[in-house]
Parts: C-alpha cells; structure tokens; sequence
C-alpha cells in the first residue's frame, strides 16, 4: 500500500495538463499581440485619415461653392439693377410731370410708350388720386376707374412713398409685379403713380445663371412663396418645399436635403427690397464629384495599406507566437523526458529493492516446495500424496509467477547488455508473431502482415527488439475483440531509419490515458497487468537510439509506431532507465 501510494503522489507531479490550457494561453498571446501591434500602427494611421478627411473635405467644400456663390451673388445684384432702375423711371416721371399732365390720356400715352422703348418689362402705367381712384390708366387692359383704396399697398406706398410687390395674378391673370411711387400735388394732395412689370424678365435673368441641367434657380419670398417657377421644386405661387432659409444679404450656401432625399447645395441672398430671395439648388454630387473620385481612391488605398499592416502584423504575430511556443514545448519536452527518466531510474532503485526482498523467501518456498516433493517420492504409500502433489505444484507454479515478476521489476534496475548485431527487422517480427500465431487462430483475429520486401537491414539487439515487438503485440491482442484485426506494417522511413507500425481495431484509448501509457504501473487491465510492459519498451526504444509513436481514438483502436536507427547508437553506460 505504501508503495502504490508513493506511485501515485509521483504520478500526480509528473501529470502536464498543458493542452487546451497552453493552446488557449498562446491564442490570447498572439490575440493581444496582434491588437496591440494593431493599434500601435493603425491608430494614428487611422485618426490623421481622419483629420485630413475632415479638413479637405471642408476646403473642397468651400472652393466648389464659392462659384455658385459668386453666381447667386452676381445674379442678385442683376435683380436688384433691374428693380431699382423701373423704380426709378417711375419716380422720374412722377417728379417731371405733374398731376395735370399725368391726367391727359394723350399725354401719359405717350410717356409710357417712350418708357417702354428704354426700359422692357413694363406692361401699363396708371395713375391714382389720393382717393385710390385710377384716373388714368395706358395699357392692354380697361383699368381706369378701378378703385385701390381697400388695398394693402396703396396703404403701404403711403406710409413708405414706394412699394414694390411679391409677384401676384390680379386682374390680369399672370404673374406681374407691381411698383408704385407717392407725390404730391403743389396743394399738398398725394397721388400715386403705378407701374406693371412683365416677370418674364425674372425668368431671363435666372436663365443667364447658365445652370446645368440638374440644378435650379428661382425666386421666393419671406413667406416662402414662389415668384418664379422652379424646374423641379413647383410653379409660380406655390409653397417652396425647401422653406425659407436664414437671413442672409450675402450669398451663403448652406447643405441641405430636398423633398426627394437628394443631398443639395442651395446657395441663397435676400434682397434688401423687395423682399425676395434668390436661391439656386445644385445637386453636392455635382459639386463633389472629384471629391468622390478622390475620396475614393484615398478609401482604397487606406483600405489596402491597413489590409498590409494587419497581414504583415498577423503574420509576425504567428512567427513570435510560434517560435514561443516551439521553444516552450522543447523546454516541456526536455523537462518531461528529464522527469520520466527519473521517474523510471526513481522506481528502477525501488524496483530492484523489491525484487531482492521478495526473491529471498521466494527461494526458500522453492526449495521447501521441492524437498516436500523429495519426501513424497520416499514414501510411495502416504494416504495424501496426490493432494499434496496437487498443492506443491500449485506452490511451485506460484514461485515460478513471482520470480517473472521479480524479474521483469529487475530489469529496471539491471545492467543490460547490449548486443548489437546487423539483422532483418522483418525477420524478427515473423519470429515474435510465431509466438501469438496460435493465439491468434484461437480468437479468430485477423492478422494482416505488409513488411517491406527490401526493408533496409539495421544494426540493433535482437532480443532488444522482441521484446519491445512482443509487449506492443500483447496490448494490441488484448485491446481488440474476438475477430478483429491488427495490421503489421515495416517501410523504410527515411535514409537513416527504419519504421514499425502495429495497428489494431481494438477499443482505443482516451487522451487521458494516452498522457499515461509510459508511465510504470499504469495499466488499464485491472487486476491483471503490472503497468510495467510499456515503461520498459519506451526504454528500450529510447536505449537503443529510437523514438516511439501512438495515435489512439475511442472506439476507434490505436496504432503503435516505432522508428528505429540503422547505424548502432552511442551507447552509454549503465542500465535502460538510469
């Protein structure tokens, strides 16, 4: 008991759990490198992208509005020309001519159609006493009687002494504009003298604009009221859809979204009077279409350039993370086989302590055994004998089971003796399988043999090898059923070496119990293997200059593979396992 329980406190240090804990702990290294490095390079990549975005964008900004800023400038101030030079002409006449004259119909005839011929766009002069009555009136329309003294301008041209109007239909049903101008009469009698203006005039100087086919001009009031008919957004009279911008005598531009969702520009003035304002709507596709071709140059060339970095920064990545961990697993390796060979050199001593204890009275149970047989033999009559023959050779056979033990325990300890010889690691294998041949025709299995035909020689210990054929040969046996199957296979592997594979299609082994396998009194044949039969062909392999390989799957059966050295190893000193 005190054996079995160091056993397994030795076990319990020696037991790495390093593969899902290592393989996670090195994916968070290569995680956190990979971000780290990441963000050192891609961070101020990323915010100078930004900024210079964000800065360009505003000075293209600028610089493509500023020529249909200058344009809604210029065109402003042709409206602005056009008004004042009719408000003018009205108030030269009032000022040249008096009430009395006005009053001739012959005589206002004949200045409207000189005012006609220097200034276009009039399309009838009237004149109003101070009552709001048309005493007066030139033009296509029988106007003269009319009565404006309910009217809001004729109020408003009292208080103001001019007046200028939105655009509205009146009487006439089309779109005009009117101006009035107040004087009085030497007695101190107000008069009024009113002009139509044609808006056709309005619609000539927004097409001088020379606006491209997806934008638009107009003019609108402060109510927000159409003064001239837009080519996308509604006639004259109705509601502007855009609303009414802020109030600006500059020329500004502002973004803005129309009805459709369409991104626009819409460059705007108001007018000091009358109170119109002058917008154009261009499409920010139109104006940002070389910001776009750039902009999307500099996205693919942003996009390619991070694409770089980041496969440049995965792939160093995985070259540091990899080197880490190949060196890691070496350092393991190396302190793993340092362990196991300690373990192995540790229990070799125990072993061999054992072993003498127990051979001690082994021997002298035997001879006991055989002197009780002895005195059998003398007395031919005793009432007993064939009982106590039975039981002596039950003693003798239990003897026997011991001293394989103790002996198989020895070879731990033990100097072995290599003898190194040239043979035919075929050859050896037909002789271990001559062993289990009736084994194997007792159970059925099926025992399929392809060695190499012109498998290189080797120069190795032939009893050596049985050995390590036999133990591996004996696991695959027990581990499949009645009528399974162990395949046999020998290839040369490379120039330098040779290999063995014995597969079967028994019950397979955990990758648990796979950590295990080399380890001394590890079995998994409960109540009748030692954990000893592994442990010792590991350290033959290993002895003589080989390595030895195990793939297993639950279910699925395992398949031992043994590389072996053709040239003799430098042979050290002292046993297999110390």
């Amino acid at each position: 008991m005190f054996v079995e329980r160091w056993l397994n406190q030795l076990r319990a240090t020696l037991t790495f759990d390093v593969d899902e804990a290592s393989a996670d702990r090195y994916r968070i290294l290569r995680r956190n490198l990979v971000v780290l490095m990441a963000v050192v390079t891609l961070v101020p990549l990323v915010l100078m992208a930004a900024i210079n975005y964000y800065e360009y964008r505003k000075v293209l900004s600028h610089e493509l509005a500023s020529p249909l800023r200058n344009i809604v400038s210029k065109t402003k101030h042709s409206f602005e020309l056009f008004i004042a030079e009719r408000k003018s002409a009205v108030s030269f006449i009032g000022r040249a001519y008096g009430y009395q004259e006005l009053a001739d119909p012959q005589r206002l005839n004949h200045i409207f159609r000189a005012v006609k011929q220097e200034f276009s766009g009039f399309v009838d002069l009237g004149l109003i006493d101070a009552r709001g009555v048309q005493v007066n009136y030139v033009g296509p329309y029988d106007l003269k009687g009319k009565d404006y003294s309910d009217q809001n301008w004729f109020h408003e041209v009292h208080i103001r002494g001019t007046f200028v109007s939105d655009v509205f239909l009146g009487y006439r049903r089309f779109p005009h504009v009117v101006i009035a101008v107040e004087q009085m009469t030497p007695e101190g009698a107000r008069w009024v003298l009113r002009a139509t203006l044609d808006t056709q005039m309005f619609n000539e100087l927004i097409a001088s604009m020379g606006l491209d086919p997806d934008s638009d001009a107009f003019l609108i009031n402060t109510d927000g009221v159409f003064q001239t008919p837009s080519r996308f957004y509604g006639a004259v009279l109705e509601k502007c859809p855009l609303g009414v911008p802020p109030v600006s005598y500059q020329a500004t531009v502002i973004p803005a979204l129309d009805p459709s969702g369409r991104p626009v520009f819409i460059a705007y003035a108001h007018f000091v009077q009358p109170n119109f304002i002058l917008m154009a709507v261009k499409p920010q596709a139109d104006l940002l279409r070389a910001w776009t071709t750039l902009k999307s140059e500099l996205v693919v060339l942003f996009v390619g350039g991070t694409s770089v970095i980041f496969f440049i920064v995965y792939w160093l990545t995985g070259v540091l993370v990899r080197k880490v961990r190949e060196a890691d697993e070496r350092r393991e390796a190396a302190y793993q086989d340092m362990q196991h060979h300690h373990k192995l050199s540790s229990i070799g001593r125990l072993a061999a302590g054992v072993a003498h204890e127990i051979n001690n009275p082994l021997a002298i149970i035997n001879e006991k055994a055989g002197l009780m047989r002895d005195l059998l033999q003398r007395v031919p009559d005793f009432p007993y004998r064939e009982k106590f023959e039975t039981l002596i050779v039950a003693i003798l056979n239990s003897v026997d089971r011991c001293r394989n033990i103790t002996h198989r325990l020895l070879g731990f300890a033990r100097r072995m003796d290599v003898q190194i010889e040239v043979l035919d690691v075929n050859e050896v294998l037909q002789e271990v399988l001559g062993f289990l041949e009736k084994e194997a025709l007792y159970r059925n299995i099926d025992l399929q043999l392809n060695l190499a035909p012109t498998l290189s020689r080797i120069a190795s210990d032939r009893g050596q090898l049985q050995q390590v054929f036999l133990n591996i040969l004996n696991n695959a046996f027990a581990a499949v059923p009645d009528g399974g199957r162990v395949v046999v296979r020998t290839w040369d592997a490379d120039g330098d070496r040779v290999g063995v594979s014995i597969q079967d299609n028994g019950h397979g082994m955990s990758p648990e119990t796979l950590r295990h396998i080399f380890e001394p009194f590890f079995t998994t044949k409960k109540g009748s293997g030692t954990g000893l039969g592994l442990p010792i062909t590991y350290g033959i392999v290993k002895k003589l200059g080989g390595c030895i390989e195990v793939q297993s799957e639950e279910g699925r059966g395992s398949t031992f593979t043994v590389y072996l050295p053709k040239k003799p190893p430098s042979l050290e000193e002292g046993g297999i396992f110390g």
